[in-house]
């Protein structure tokens, strides 16, 4: 515990940063004088479940109980959902209690700003220790970061990648000039490893953290001149140095001058390795002032709980890290329902369901689903409009994009893969966006629904034209990451569609879709759980869309799927027994043209008319 000689009084603030290995909090008094230090655990938000980051926090507060305002930025917290998932964390925790919410990179750079007392030079934080990445700002508050994509994607110039460089670099030298290289040696003394062969075992299990180690290895290789350490190192600093400069052209004019900042551990503990990146720096931007972080990091975390005390700035949303254009969000629709959607309302015919015999209750679940089709049929006129939107794209060259969360995201992405198979379609023609992206079609994400911008940049990222369709699926029509992804698909020109099943919405003028489809399926059997009637109303619709689509297309001819893909035994089968029926030849001859052909059934057909 450090505890200032001075007396101190309130306000008192407290700052924590967790990164990939460890987390730092500092209590403060209002002259910044530091109270108390502590450190914990790693705090990787894209690692932590909520109840994981709430029993972080917990432990944190166990030696600060009462501040009077936190900053917390935490590794991997980019968008505002992950800042509000925090935020809700923090109250849990010190109740009442104002909370800024960021990302680890924002506390160092305001901590550089602390330092430096100047917010009007644009600045770029160079991070390298496990991980790196580049993050700056200019003097009208644009924000770019480049790198910080995690040690599978990226990380160039991290003790990571210097550390996995240099496994790589020595068993490519053992195995080609038959000798173990010296910096093989300093590795395995390192990690008290006894021959080559042991770092198999040891990498198919070693953390990240334990790879970043073997930096120091490699270090300590270069400073007694090893020439593959030297490489690896310069390598490093090559790809640490095009980051920042990169990140500095995205932020000012190449005249404009820039403060580069060394940050982390791999740059504040090898000085040599920071001064060459400086060198390099200075080369391509001559007006360039480099120099190394004075104070940790965790004092930015601080300065922004000194921001937010007494309510100031307490609703502040923290920038996030790089959006390199900001999305257009449609206004949602406001809570206006003459009155509770039916997909939140009890079912009176369910209302025993625990204690009904097993097939009573059945037959209500089956009674229940008989009524969908009625329900479905009331919006013929919108399905319809709908259907002759999606063929026009179909023939225009668009796509058909469905967008959803939970059980809607995922029925969309299934109606989108059974095309390819059943029509021989591109498997870019019909696509499925689920918020939370792949690992929301087998678990829930937390809070992903609620990210609007997620939504828009999901759209974005897709390149949606003018000449596409998107398809909002959305139970309750509230869904925010729906509507970001309908927003900005409008924005694009895009023709928009809304499946919801709250008749009693009310959407405003400017937010209105090009197509409304709200069936009126009652309340669920079980309460709330919109996988039941609302999941099956949703299949029917999707199945009628992709086809009636198709089939205004031409891939059908009566009820026979002439697009189909035959891409295993059971659907050759059914091909062979479509072109019989088409051409009325016996089953050898057909599975004979379908072979000549490729196993697509038009030209074979093609094919036998010509003979």
């Amino acid at each position: 515990m450090t505890t200032s000689s001075q007396q101190t009084t309130r306000p008192f603030f407290l700052g924590i940063e967790g990164g990939g290995t460890h987390t730092v909090a500092l209590m403060a008094d209002a002259q910044c004088r530091l109270l108390h230090r502590l450190e914990a655990g790693p705090a990787n938000l894209k690692l932590l479940s909520d109840a994981q980051l709430v029993q972080l926090l917990r432990s944190i507060a166990i030696a600060f109980p009462q501040p009077d305002a936190v900053g917390i930025g935490l590794a991997g917290a980019r968008t505002e959902t992950d800042w509000q998932r925090i935020r809700l964390a923090a109250a849990k925790v010190w109740p009442q209690i104002p909370c800024l919410a960021t990302n680890d990179l924002e506390t160092a750079l305001h901590a550089v700003q602390q330092m430096n007392g100047d917010s009007s030079t644009t600045k770029v934080l160079i991070l390298s220790g496990t991980g790196s990445c580049c993050y700056g700002q200019n003097s009208d508050g644009k924000i770019v970061k480049v790198g910080g994509w995690g040690h599978l994607l990226g990380d160039d110039g991290s003790g990571y990648e210097i550390g996995l460089r240099a496994l790589k670099t020595v068993v490519f030298h053992y195995d080609r000039d038959g000798l173990w290289p010296r910096l093989g040696q300093k590795l395995l003394h390192r990690l008290l490893l006894n021959e080559p062969n042991e770092l198999i075992a040891w990498a198919q299990t070693a953390a990240k953290a334990s790879v970043a180690d073997l930096a120091v290895a490699v270090f300590n290789a270069a400073n007694h001149g090893d020439r593959l350490a030297k490489e690896i190192l310069a390598d490093a600093a090559n790809s640490l140095a095009d980051a920042a400069l990169a990140c500095a052209r995205q932020l000012v004019g190449t005249k404009t001058p820039v403060h580069f900042i060394m940050a982390g551990s791999v740059l504040l503990k090898q000085p040599l390795f920071a001064r060459r990146i400086a060198q390099q720096l200075r080369q391509h931007r001559r007006n360039a002032v480099v120099s190394s972080i004075k104070r940790e990091s965790v004092w930015g975390a601080v300065t922004l709980a000194q921001g937010i005390w007494g309510g100031q700035t307490a609703t502040r949303k923290s920038r996030q890290p790089s959006p390199a254009r900001k999305y257009l969000l449609p206004e949602f629709p406001a809570a206006e329902n003459a009155r509770l959607s039916p997909t939140e309302q009890r079912n009176p015919r369910s209302l025993n369901l625990d204690k009904l015999p097993l097939s009573d209750a059945i037959n209500l679940m089956l009674a229940e689903d008989a009524r969908i089709p009625q329900a479905i049929l009331a919006e013929r006129k919108q399905i319809e409009q709908a259907v002759r939107l999606i063929t026009r794209a179909f023939k225009r060259g668009g796509r058909l994009f469905y967008v959803g969360a939970g059980t809607s995201g995922r029925l969309g992405v299934l109606d989108a893969s059974e095309c390819p198979p059943t029509f021989r379609t591109d498997p870019d023609l019909v696509q499925g966006i689920i918020a939370g992206g792949q690992t929301a079609l087998w678990r829930s994400v937390e809070g992903a629904e609620d990210d609007p911008a997620a939504g828009a940049r999901a759209i974005d990222f897709r390149k949606v034209t003018r000449h596409d369709i998107v398809v909002g699926i959305a139970a309750s029509g509230r869904t925010p990451f729906v509507w970001g992804a309908l927003g900005e698909a409008r924005q694009r020109g895009a023709k928009i569609i809304l499946l919801g099943f709250n008749p009693f919405l009310k959407i405003p003028r400017a937010s209105r879709p090009d197509v409304v489809i709200l069936p009126n399926v009652g309340p669920e059997i079980l309460t709330g759980s919109t996988r039941l009637k609302a999941g099956t109303a949703t299949k029917l619709i999707l199945n009628i869309f992709t086809t009636l689509a198709m089939v205004q297309t031409g891939k059908v001819v009566g009820n026979l799927m002439v697009d189909l893909n035959p891409s295993n035994i059971k659907l050759r089968d059914r091909a062979v027994r479509i072109v019989q029926e088409l051409k009325g030849v016996d089953y050898a001859r057909a599975r004979a043209a379908l072979e000549k052909s490729g196993w697509v059934i038009k030209q074979a057909c093609a094919r036998l008319s010509r003979s």
